[in-house]
């Protein structure tokens, strides 16, 4: 049965997304075109139906990936997203979680495009935090923007760190707490006065 150019459209953002989903759980290199093709509910051969290369589709999904992120983050403020995102749900939930804090490491190793995707995506998301952290109308741009790009590596920075142990480690929660309380700290001008109170925020993805 020939398939609709709107099924086609669908089929595609399915394949995307189901993509987006391994690779955050497995890196590019764990999952093959024919795994993440079954895996989506689809034959091997027609993979190329819709993408060039495995690398189209790296680049594709990790796009999707970050934008989805920076999404879910446009109704936060800095410090809930720290909440959110400096947590063993979101330390857990690899494949439902950031792609930055998933495949960062593996991106470093990829060609431009995908870097130029990750780049773009990290723009977003800070573009997206400062947006939110910067009511103050006294606030220097540029000093925001570095509060919100320091607060953002050291959570993803957290986020690897944390997993890289086993699940049972107590270290992999005490680097989370320790980082979580460091990054608010830091955001009211170390006074140690943010509220550490659990947030209910969607986490990101």
């Amino acid at each position: 049965m020939r398939v609709t150019k709107a099924q086609a459209e669908q089929n595609r953002a399915h394949i995307v997304t189901t993509a987006a989903r391994l690779f955050r759980e497995r890196g590019y290199d764990g999952v093959g075109v024919a795994e993440l093709m079954a895996e989506a509910g689809f034959t091997h051969g027609g993979f190329y139906k819709h993408f060039r290369s495995k690398a189209d589709l790296m680049a594709e999904a990790s796009a999707n990936g970050l934008s989805r992120t920076a999404s879910l983050t446009e109704t936060l403020d800095i410090a809930e997203f720290v909440e959110s995102y400096v947590s063993r749900e979101h330390r857990d939930g690899r494949g439902e979680g950031c792609t930055i804090a998933a495949l960062s490491g593996d991106a470093a190793r990829q060609p431009e495009d995908i870097r130029t995707e990750f780049a773009a995506g990290i723009e977003s998301l800070t573009a997206a935090l400062q947006a939110e952290g910067d009511a103050s109308p006294d606030t220097h741009q540029r000093t925001a923007r570095a509060t919100v790009i320091d607060a953002l590596a050291h959570s993803v920075g957290a986020i690897m760190l944390s997993r890289a142990c086993p699940d049972g480690s107590s270290l992999a929660d005490e680097i989370l707490d320790v980082c979580r309380e460091s990054i608010l700290a830091s955001l009211t001008h170390g006074d140690g006065s943010q509220s550490a109170a659990g947030s209910t925020s969607p986490q990101p993805a």
